[in-house]
C-alpha cells in the first residue's frame, strides 16, 4: 500500500509535454485523460491494459489529485478516501 504522499509523487508536470498539465510519473500521459477515461465508465483494468506502463497506483495517484485540487487543501493533507489528515469526516 502506498501512503498519501507517495502517490501524489507519482503526479509530475514537464514543460515540454502537455504544456505542464499535470501528467503520470514524466510520461505522456496526463491525469485528465484518465480520470476521463474513469468517469466515462472505463474501467481500471481496462485502462491498465491499454497503458501497459501504467500501475494501479499511478490511477489513485489521479483521484488524489483530484481531490487535492477540489479541496484546495495542500497535497499532503489529502488522502484518497477524500478524508482530510485521515480523519474520516474531515474534522
Amino acid at each position: 500500500m502506498y501512503t498519501q504522499q507517495e502517490l501524489l509523487e507519482r503526479i509530475t508536470t514537464r514543460q515540454d509535454v502537455f504544456g505542464g498539465k499535470p501528467i503520470i510519473r514524466d510520461m505522456r500521459i496526463s491525469v485528465r485523460l484518465i480520470l476521463s477515461l474513469l468517469s466515462q465508465g472505463v474501467s481500471q483494468e481496462d485502462i491498465l491494459d491499454d497503458y501497459p506502463d501504467l500501475e494501479p497506483a499511478d490511477i489513485r495517484a489521479c483521484i488524489a489529485y483530484a481531490c487535492a485540487v477540489i479541496s484546495g487543501d495542500t497535497l499532503a493533507a489529502i488522502s484518497v478516501d477524500g478524508s482530510i489528515d485521515g480523519s474520516a469526516d474531515g474534522s
